[in-house]
């Protein structure tokens, strides 16, 4: 039974507690569709409260149409609900089209949580997205962090995400919302081969199952599952490094560290300054070692996210520049 595999996921990484207050992001397609009906299911028995947030990101003309049928199944549970919509055409000028809807579709998340004063935001990512985003990773180049896929559980913001469908797959969702009496949105453009993840979803991934490893989907989740683990325990140790607040890193105290821990230290300043670490390769990170080891003091690189990184006679500090 689906809901037990649900209830499995959500004990095994504390996702939920009694008293929380989740904010379900919603599009109304089949995988955020499951999300909410579960989470409806347990609400009860877990003693937390459910909010429903969907944001039009104005890109189809019939996206229009998902709010309503979003707001319509929120209604019928009995559920608050919580809908904005961008103008037309402003993703189009933000960089990406794909990283430009995620981060406008977070802040709508961000926004409507703290207007809720919720403490957690449910997103419905599942099993073969995790397969997704790492074989994606791979493919563009990526390390320890990277390959820890789409974590169960994330501090972001102030807020906590979860994923509690993280265990769960495409093919169990799509069976579990037969059962239901609604049908689910469907986005046309995910059959379409224009964004790099539709490609691996529609072509690679297929073709890996075909003709090299019939489990690749397992084989890819089970290894963010072991980087996942192995990057928390570095994660850990480099923020016992570096208290929160801090900007700046003693010279000697870098160089004196593990590789791995020097790298993981820099992302996690980097971050405090910029709000994560997307866009931070190896090749700055790479830098900012190069630079600590055997550049003059005075020597700067340049970080994405306007961020910067000087080298002093003690340290390195990192700065919006």
């Amino acid at each position: 039974m689906l809901l037990q595999k649900f209830k499995i996921t959500v004990k095994k990484y504390n996702l939920i507690n009694s008293r929380d207050r989740i904010v379900a992001g919603v599009s109304g397609g089949p995988d955020s569709l499951a999300l909410l009906f579960l989470l409806d299911q347990l609400k009860k028995e877990l003693g937390f409260g459910l909010i429903v947030a969907h944001l039009d990101h104005a890109l189809r003309k019939e996206s229009a149409r998902d709010a309503d049928f979003v707001g319509d199944v929120a209604a019928k549970l009995g559920l608050p609900f919580f809908s904005g919509r961008l103008k037309a055409g402003k993703l189009s000028a933000a960089g990406s089209l794909e990283e430009a809807a995620r981060n406008a579709r977070l802040e709508f998340l961000f926004k409507t949580a703290k207007e809720n004063r919720a403490n957690k935001i449910a997103l419905g990512h599942h099993f073969d997205d995790q397969a997704e985003t790492v074989l994606m990773r791979i493919l563009r180049g990526t390390g320890l962090y990277g390959l820890a896929g789409i974590l169960p559980k994330r501090n972001m913001k102030g807020f906590v995400i979860i994923r509690p469908l993280i265990e769960l797959k495409r093919k169990e969702i799509e069976v579990f919302l037969k059962g239901k009496s609604v049908r689910p949105r469907r986005d046309a453009t995910n059959k379409e081969d224009i964004y790099f993840r539709n490609k691996i979803r529609n072509k690679l991934l297929p073709l890996l199952e075909k003709e090299y490893n019939k489990n690749i989907r397992e084989v890819l989740a089970n290894m963010s599952d072991s980087a996942a683990c192995d990057y928390d325990y570095l994660r850990r140790r480099a923020a016992s490094i570096t208290p929160a607040g801090v900007t700046k890193i003693g010279l000697n105290k870098f160089l004196n560290m593990h590789q791995a821990l020097r790298r993981l230290v820099a992302r996690s300043v980097f971050a405090r300054l910029k709000g994560d670490t997307r866009r931070l390769t190896f090749r700055h990170t790479n830098e900012i070692e190069d630079m600590a080891l055997n550049r003059p003091t005075g020597s700067v690189v340049d970080l994405p996210g306007d961020v910067s990184v000087v080298k002093k006679k003690d340290s390195l500090y990192f700065y919006h520049r």
